[in-house]
């Protein structure tokens, strides 16, 4: 995912998310969950800030941020905005 363009994370709240999961295999599905679990735990320890790919109804975007909580369905960033985790294609613990 090169060329994605970076977004504010207050951005988010106003975007729509198809209900169409992104990833192709359970196989990346799983490897996303457990990279989503392994950054929300250093966002909150260590305040460590990750890159998340993900994509709304306009197109691929990137956000920069730390995660609060991850749940079965999305994850939280500060300010109670949320990401869809099926939308999201990548996570880099930067």
């Amino acid at each position: 995912m090169r060329n994605v363009p970076l977004v504010e994370k207050e951005t988010v709240k106003n975007m729509v998310f198809p209900r169409e999961e992104v990833l192709m295999s359970k196989d990346s599905a799983a490897e996303r969950r457990t990279l989503l679990e392994r950054a929300t735990i250093l966002s909150n320890l260590y305040h460590n800030k990750v890159k998340i790919v993900f994509e709304d109804r306009d197109g691929s975007k990137m956000v920069d941020t730390t995660i609060w909580a991850t749940t079965e369905a999305s994850i939280m960033l500060k300010g109670g905005v949320v990401i869809p985790i099926h939308r999201i294609h990548s996570i880099d613990l930067v």
